[in-house]
């Protein structure tokens, strides 16, 4: 058996640890050694799955821009291709193009890795597993991570002779594919968005490609891209579209040049957000509605699953004026992925599952969450827009906003933390049920943690607290409609909270 305890780089669906040195108290967990017993686990899995032998497999692997990235690239390719795999090297990609390397005709993969860490630090890094169905689900991880601490399972497995690496042009292929459905769907000729200045800002990951190799191509100036490079270091601001610095940076840059849409990228490209015409973010609550508003038409009552921060007024617009459904369940992007994939084989029709962090997932996409392809379909309705004389801005704009939202996260003190946030979540039910908080009412159906709604002539608005998906933390979401709001609830909250010893509510 392995000496690791391999659980500790669980994080949901996906593989995460420290991979390099650098940050004081964050001692490497991920590294050679990891990483070629993960790849061996991974194989493991597929072979069981597929039941070929490991010979018979053509497994893709590609990478973010961090800088341990290649050497565990590497490590990865040494125990695959030991076994006679063939494996094809993708190099820098973007997580939803190495699961269309299951896809398209040109690879036909039988499995995937991406080594990314997504948004985090420039020390960590991490991996994500496709097969031809999707990405992995956080039991098919617990699997592979028993597997990996292994030495008997490893043992097991049967190869051959030493199989091959070969590269592959993998975003210039997924490029090509994206260009042809912005061709096709704006329906304006070669040079669709030719008279359009679009700025993207790839915060120095691996999304810089949609700028050179989809855009440009199809005519857009993008002459006022910015954070193009990758450069695992991320010198200019996190590549992450919920930063403030991030958005902050974008909004800034298409106000300055005066550009048609702006474009953000996390640092894999699972993920994007939107800037409009007129420097104002299309973010969370309003990606949600943008993504929705992009299929109303074509899906009428279809039914949209979010996670659980969304807004009222998100909500309304949904479903008033788009007339659509809205289905507010758990955080998690393989949470609310799944969810819809469950109301589709009920026979409930469910063509976008999609979180406010903007991991956005199309039914007709395969269900994968793809900051390209979102991108792609915001393109495309603006470059008819274009046409029509409008900015992005006109498909959302009946979209009403909460007057204040704030986010605070608390630490749980308690060593079974799981059960104590539990407790105070039945605790707050409870108090809301008794009619002890005026004008408070509980929010049901609610999938996650407590969700109080509070209607009074000075106090209009909600909370939710939840428990983290992984640590031990208890964020609270508060949204008024009314200025002042927030603090009004904060203060109703604080004394009730207070009472809980072993919960840190000094940010409160």
């Amino acid at each position: 058996m392995s000496k690791y305890d391999y659980s500790k780089l669980q994080n949901g669906s996906d593989i995460r640890g420290v991979a390099i040195d650098g940050v004081p108290g964050e001692t490497v967990n991920l590294n050679k050694e990891t990483t070629m017993r993960l790849a061996k686990a991974f194989l493991y899995w597929l072979t069981s799955k597929t039941g070929k032998d490991p010979a018979s497999l053509t497994i893709s692997i590609g990478r973010d821009p961090r800088l341990s990235g290649p050497g565990l690239a590497d490590a990865f390719c040494q125990a695959l291709v030991s076994y006679g795999c063939r494996i094809l090297d993708a190099g820098i990609a973007s997580t939803p193009a190495m699961f269309m390397s299951t896809i398209f005709a040109e690879y036909q993969c039988d499995g995937a890795i991406m080594v990314t860490a997504s948004h985090l630090p420039f020390n960590r890094n991490g991996f994500k597993f496709f097969d031809c169905e999707g990405g992995l689900d956080k039991g098919d991880i617990t699997d592979i991570i028993t597997f990996a601490e292994s030495d008997s399972i490893l043992n097991s497995i049967q190869g051959r002779e030493p199989g091959e690496v070969e590269k592959i042009p993998l975003l210039d292929t997924y490029s090509a594919h994206l260009r042809e459905l912005i061709a096709e769907g704006a329906g304006l000729g070669e040079k669709p968005l030719a008279g359009m200045r679009i700025t993207v800002d790839a915060g120095n990951g691996s999304g810089g490609f949609f700028a050179t190799k989809v855009l440009a191509p199809l005519g857009a100036d993008i002459s006022s891209n910015q954070y193009l490079e990758p450069d695992g270091n991320f010198p200019n601001h996190a590549p992450n579209p919920e930063d403030q610095k991030a958005m902050e940076a974008i909004c800034s840059r298409v106000k300055e040049v005066k550009s048609d849409l702006g474009l953000i990228f996390d640092t894999d490209v699972d993920r994007s957000s939107a800037v409009d015409e007129k420097g104002r973010e299309i973010n969370r609550n309003g990606i949600v509605a943008m993504a929705a508003a992009l299929i109303a038409e074509a899906h009428p009552r279809t039914t949209v699953v979010t996670d659980s921060i969304t807004s009222n007024q998100l909500t309304a617009f949904l479903e008033k004026d788009l007339g659509l459904k809205h289905l507010r369940f758990k955080r998690g992007y393989k949470n609310v992925i799944n969810k819809s994939i469950q109301l589709n084989q009920a026979g409930i029709d469910s063509q976008l599952a999609i979180e406010t962090s903007g991991h956005a997932a199309y039914k007709e996409n395969y269900f994968l969450d793809d900051g390209a392809y979102l991108a792609t379909k915001i393109v495309i309705k603006a470059a008819k827009l274009h046409q029509a004389g409008q900015g992005i801005s006109a498909l959302i704009a009946t979209m009403k906003m909460p007057a204040e939202s704030i986010e605070v996260r608390f630490p749980i003190l308690a060593e079974d933390f799981s059960a104590y946030g539990n407790q105070i979540i039945d605790d707050l039910q409870a108090l809301v049920a008794s009619d002890q908080l005026q004008g408070a009412s509980l929010v049901t159906p609610n999938y996650e943690g407590v969700r109080i709604n509070f209607d009074t002539p000075s106090l209009k608005g909600w909370m939710l607290l939840r428990k983290s998906l992984h640590d031990p933390i208890m964020p609270l979401n508060i949204e008024s409609d009314v200025e002042g709001g927030c603090e009004a609830i904060r203060k109703l909250l604080k004394p009730i909270l207070a009472t809980y010893a072993e919960l840190d509510i000094s940010k409160l």
